[in-house]
């Protein structure tokens, strides 16, 4: 996701002007560039323009000099002792620096077209083929993109792999939720996201040291190929294998998940497990036909949008920082890890609601109060650079739990993979987002701040959803209940909740963290 941030780091160029060598060979670089390239006000060689060739001799230039000027046609030198990068190799300078810009907004729909697949796709035919598939096509084309001969290839494969990082990341989020209880899905899905953390900033110290892009791309991307161990270990959700009426599926992995855990389960409480009389797919409109769910489905989408905008407008930007881009990526993924852990507890002590819009508003504020530094102040100062490390940590805070607090198994993954789209069309944007720099510095910063206050105040409509189970079905769209409401007369399933509003019981409740308890 952030490989290419340190494949297109700025280096010095200029015009290829050796055009002047065929009248000159025995000219030396600085009167080659004398003669050929014109200076700025800064009286530096200009980087995107030339003197325009002509048919002259060698003496009548020297002479009279050159005054009509173009743009670079013969393309760009660089330093000989430069280790061949995608900026170098593609030459995306000058005209075609927004290049880099779009590639990155590329990738981006290759996220939201994961979403618009993968999400569907997982709901029928399961989280763990999804997930192994992902991983085959994400190792597959990013080593694949270490040999593509054009930066439009290069783009292409891109596309691919970004598509594959969204069904693992959604599928993983949705096989997260199914298989842990109530009180530990908090930490599941949260110390999972740590090693998103943690791949930052590996990717900061394997990038420092592999400064050729190609062999970076196949270091990053082969080792995922050793994940094909999962065949063997990574198990269904037991959840989907009910619904879709599998039930002596569903039994082999809860007991397997048992041996593991070194538990055992009653065969009577197994003979509960009952296929579900409905056998609904997942559909977006499940998400639209209940006033509740509607309402929590549009809420959530936006928060994913407003940030995803922020989170990737700015990661993105790590090279404009005016730090050194190693240390400022390794930065960005150390403070993940404490904000992420940090956001276990708010979600306990505060709840799901408050925790996302307290956070969605202070990461608006810090960014509003960045764009009105960068307002006031000809050039950027140490309190927007001090300012740029806080974003990520609130930002991090809404990111732990963009998953739809309320919808029901049967299209919960397709719900996520709405709210999914939602970003990916977020991350779509930020890239070009920041081109709108040009006019002005601070607009960019002004849409990253104005965004999330938008998000975090619509947030505060949203239902609570700490210390809630899972809901089985779509139900007459009511908010979940809280946990403990009445307990099974059996007491083999722990307690069983059933809706407030029209006291219908939900079925296998204890199975929603499989028998937690």
């Amino acid at each position: 996701m952030f490989c290419q941030l340190f494949m297109v780091q700025h280096v010095p160029h200029r015009c290829d002007t050796s055009w002047i060598r065929a009248i000159g060979p025995n000219l030396t670089e600085e009167e080659q560039l004398n003669l050929t390239v014109p200076r700025d006000a800064a009286g530096a060689y200009e980087q995107c323009s030339m003197y325009s060739p002509v048919d002259w001799d060698l003496g009548s230039i020297m002479l009279y000099g050159l005054n009509a000027t173009e743009k670079c046609s013969n393309g760009w030198v660089y330093p000989s002792a430069q280790p061949p990068s995608l900026l170098t190799e593609f030459d995306l300078v000058c005209d075609r620096k927004d290049l880099n810009d779009i590639s990155q907004s590329i990738y981006m729909m290759g996220l939201f077209l994961g979403s618009m697949i993968f999400g569907p796709l997982s709901d029928r035919i399961g989280r763990r083929p999804v997930i192994l598939i992902s991983i085959f096509l994400q190792g597959l084309f990013g080593v694949g993109i270490a040999f593509v001969p054009h930066f439009y290839v290069y783009m292409a494969f891109r596309c691919v792999v970004g598509a594959s990082v969204s069904g693992i990341t959604m599928t993983l989020l949705a096989l997260a939720t199914e298989w842990v209880g109530v009180s530990s899905r908090p930490k599941a899905v949260l110390i999972s996201h740590c090693c998103f953390a943690i791949g930052q900033m590996i990717l900061a110290g394997l990038s420092y040291g592999i400064r050729n892009w190609r062999l970076l791309e196949i270091a990053g991307s082969a080792p995922i190929f050793a994940l094909f161990f999962y065949i063997w270990v990574l198990p269904e959700s037991a959840r989907w294998l009910v619904t879709k009426g599998r039930i002596e599926e569903a039994k082999k992995v809860l007991q397997k998940a048992a041996s593991i855990n070194k538990r055992t389960i009653s065969p009577e409480l197994l003979e509960q497990l009952k296929p579900e009389k409905q056998t609904e797919s997942g559909s977006p409109l499940d998400l639209f036909r209940k006033k509740h769910l509607r309402k929590v489905t549009l809420i959530m989408s936006c928060a994913w949008f407003v940030n995803s905008l922020v989170y990737y407008g700015l990661s993105l930007n790590v090279t404009n920082f005016g730090l050194d881009i190693y240390l400022t990526q390794l930065a960005f993924g150390a403070v993940e890890i404490p904000a992420r852990i940090g956001c276990i507890f708010l979600l306990q002590w505060l709840g799901r609601k408050k925790t996302q819009a307290v956070l969605l508003l202070l990461s608006g504020l810090v960014c509003l109060i960045i764009t009105d530094d960068l307002v006031n102040s000809p050039r950027p100062v140490p309190i927007s650079k001090l300012l740029a490390w806080l974003v990520p940590t609130t930002v991090l805070g809404p990111r732990g739990r963009r998953a739809l607090p309320a919808a029901p198994r049967f299209p919960r993954q397709t719900g996520v993979g709405l709210c999914s789209m939602s970003a990916r069309l977020a991350g779509i944007m930020a890239p070009l987002t920041r081109l709108l720099g040009r006019y002005h510095r601070a607009i960019p910063m002004a849409i990253f701040g104005s965004a999330p206050v938008v998000g975090g105040l619509l947030c505060l409509l949203l239902p609570e959803t700490r210390g809630t189970d899972l809901a089985d079905d779509t139900g007459d769209g009511c908010p979940p209940t809280q946990v403990g409401t009445r307990r099974c007369p059996c007491r083999l399933l722990g307690r069983d909740v059933g809706c407030q509003r029209c006291g219908r019981p939900s079925a296998l409740r204890g199975v929603g963290g499989f028998f937690e308890g």
